[in-house]
């Protein structure tokens, strides 16, 4: 696999007459060539949309607003990022696709890139990589090479081409080997969010990615398997495969927390989707007025978390349903109708048996009601219509009699009586809760309001729930949730409710949990989520880790997850690990110099540290005189340094990791499990290289 770049003078390897041993710069310009016509082409077609004059046709002015709105959103999607490379690879095939081989057609080149490009004439000039032609850039190999003659890698230098890389596919002379402007793109330095990896897809990511929309899939993966990447690929690939459906139907994307979601929030746009929205779990179930200014003891988050909340809240909602003990009388005019309770009862049973929503219940009974006085009148000799039987279920008698029968529930007027009062709570949770688990969900002091009450985060999932035995809640396209491990029963259920109609991708890892309400196996969660059908795939090939790291953090998985495969990174770095242990006095200052160690590294550093030395950390770098950043500021070429409490380090990655006092990491945690799990996190963060400074003894499962 011959890598060239402007100083070889290797010969031109596409289908073809070869080329002159001299003519690699001549290679070179004519591919930078194609490259500046295609941005060319690309603000030719930004241009035209620009140039789009709309006031012929639209007949109103939220047509006009509607239009405008998405001719601005392809504009945005037509930018050319200068610093990003437009296409990053070549195919030549040797036939041209879906052509008869029998008739000898001849073979097709395409550039491959982050979005399609077409010139004046509308032929193509760079092919979206999503795009079925693409696909053999991610799969074709030596052993199965898919029709392609050749692919052509390019390597980039600030935005220009500067290196290329030939693999001849079809050629059984050459033998198979490992690109290293692959494993360049991949090994770059980390400078500002998280970037795409269109250019470095690995085939067992691209199965993934590509998969279909009707169907949910779980994505089991290692630190460094890209899993966070490959979920959001999926969404950009579903977008592109079936964009009129997802246009209508949304898209979401959940992370753990604010400074994730701000970390990863530029790779959709980079691939010109802008139209994906972002969430929290906490964002899904905040509702207006109800604000989280408490929080819950482990023990009492579990059991609020745990799936059988569910059938305590259901029981709570349905007992605000009474059986009918007075008959109904309706006046018309000078007639009476007489309903027996008898018959009313009947009719509430018959729509409790069909377990349809609280609220959609309460709306059908006046109807069914009114039909009941609609059949009296017709065996009277009355032909009345649907207006007569709206008019009857508009009735006061009968309005007053679903008030009594079928009341109006508030889902948070609900949670708060069952916090409250131990007696409700008792009658919904008989045979599902414990006695002592009662005793954890009840607030100490009860709230006289659900305005006054200091609801925690868990208390406001349970509030959703509710919510949705009420009205059903609005069902997403497709939704991706990333750091699934840390989802509690509920809070899947919750998730489910956004993709009931539509399909999920779930992305984790089981090593990775650190809640007390962490998920003990896939099978469960997709269970609770709803989606118990999914396909489950594990990722454990690592490609950000360097192989030293990975092995010494995988020390803790006989501990922290017995029988998970460990991942095997493909990159080895020579003097990426470094342990030290200091005395007690000298931990900070040999901290801190470590960091400056790093920083003299290109590229970004993270100091990981449990969140109660935060503090202390953070005076000492400012005594230092170095700047640092918190979690989810953006780093750039001046400001490279971030100060990372453990708890907000899952999901970010530095190319640099100074990672002070494990122990303490460990200790901070409810138990043991949860804080080696922290602690794994905590290690799997370096790119490129990890300092582990300790005074007190590093954990016994890490020695």
């Amino acid at each position: 696999m011959p890598a060239h770049a402007p100083d070889t003078t290797p010969e031109d390897t596409a289908p073809g007459p070869a080329a002159a041993p001299s003519d690699t710069a001549g290679l070179l310009g004519r591919e930078r060539a194609h490259l500046a016509a295609s941005r060319a082409a690309l603000r030719a077609m930004r241009e035209d949309v620009e140039a789009l004059d709309i006031r012929d046709v639209t007949a109103n002015w939220v047509n006009a607003v509607v239009l405008q709105a998405q001719i601005d959103d392809r504009i945005k999607a037509l930018a050319d990022l200068t610093h990003t490379p437009l296409f990053f690879g070549r195919l030549d095939y040797l036939h041209a696709p879906g052509a008869d081989l029998a008739e000898g057609a001849g073979g097709e080149q395409f550039y491959i890139g982050r979005r399609h490009v077409h010139d004046a004439d509308g032929d193509p000039m760079v092919i979206d990589w999503r795009a079925p032609v693409s696909q053999p850039f991610y799969r074709a190999s030596k052993a199965d090479p898919q029709d392609i003659a050749l692919r052509r890698r390019f390597g980039y230098t600030g935005g220009e081409i500067t290196a290329y890389e030939d693999e001849h596919l079809s050629d059984p002379a050459e033998a198979a080997g490992v690109s290293k402007l692959l494993q360049q793109e991949i090994e770059r330095p980390r400078v500002g969010p998280m970037r795409d990896i269109v250019a470095t897809i690995q085939p067992e990511q691209d199965e993934i990615v590509r998969s279909g929309l009707s169907g949910s899939v779980c994505v089991q993966g290692g630190p460094g398997t890209g899993k966070t990447a490959v979920g959001l690929h999926r969404v950009a690939y579903l977008l592109y495969a079936h964009r009129e459906r997802l246009a209508r139907t949304g898209t979401l994307v959940i992370g753990p927390n604010r400074s994730f979601l701000h970390y990863i929030e530029q790779v959709l746009p980079a691939l010109g989707e802008l139209e994906v929205q972002q969430a929290t779990v906490d964002d899904l179930v905040a509702r207006e007025g109800l604000e989280v200014r408490g929080s819950d003891p482990a023990e009492t988050a579990v059991v609020k978390g745990d799936a059988r909340m569910a059938e305590v809240l259901r029981r709570a909602v349905r007992s605000h349903v009474t059986a009918p003990v007075e008959p109904l009388m309706v006046v018309r005019g000078s007639r009476r109708w007489r309903v027996p309770a008898y018959e009313l009862e009947e009719i509430v049973t018959e729509l409790q048996n069909r377990d349809i929503r609280y609220g959609a219940a309460r709306e059908a009974l006046p109807q069914r009601i009114a039909h009941a006085v609609l059949v009296r009148m017709e065996q009277a000799g009355e032909a009345p219509d649907d207006r007569v039987q709206d008019a009857v279920a508009r009735n006061a008698a009968v309005k007053a009699a679903v008030k009594a029968v079928w009341p109006l529930v508030e889902p948070a007027k609900l949670v708060l009586r069952l916090l409250s009062d131990p007696e409700i709570l008792a009658e919904h949770a008989e045979g599902v809760l414990t006695e002592e688990e009662q005793k954890l969900l009840l607030w100490p002091k009860p709230f006289r309001s659900v305005r006054s009450a200091k609801w925690s985060a868990a208390d406001l999932v349970l509030i959703d729930e509710a919510a949705d035995l009420v009205e059903r809640t609005h069902s997403l396209g497709h939704v991706v949730v990333d750091e699934a491990q840390d989802l509690s029963p509920m809070q899947y259920r919750a998730v489910g409710r956004r993709c009931t109609t539509g399909s999920a991708t779930v992305l984790g890892d089981l090593a990775q949990g650190t809640t007390p309400w962490a998920t003990r196996s896939w099978e469960e969660a997709l269970g609770h989520l709803g989606k118990p059908e999914a396909v489950l795939e594990e990722l454990t090939a690592g490609f950000r880790v360097p192989r030293e790291v990975i092995a010494y953090a995988s020390r803790l998985l006989p501990a922290i997850a017995p029988g998970l495969t460990a991942v095997s990174s493909v990159r080895e770095t020579p003097g990426s690990l470094t342990v030290t242990e200091s005395a007690p006095d000298d931990l900070i200052p040999d901290v801190i110099a470590a960091c400056r160690s790093s920083l003299a590294h290109e590229g970004s550093t993270g100091l990981i540290a449990a969140d109660a030395r935060i503090p202390a950390l953070a005076a000492a770098l400012t005594a230092a005189g170095l700047p640092y950043l918190s979690p989810g500021e953006e780093t750039t070429a001046e400001s490279r340094l971030t100060l990372v409490p453990a708890s907000l380090a899952k999901g970010l990655e530095y190319d640099y990791v100074v990672l002070d006092e494990p122990a303490a990491i460990v200790s901070a945690e409810p138990d043991d499990r949860t804080g080696l799990r922290r602690l794994y996190v905590s290690l799997t963060r370096a790119v490129s290289g990890l300092t582990v400074l300790h005074a007190a003894p590093l954990p016994a499962a890490l020695t």
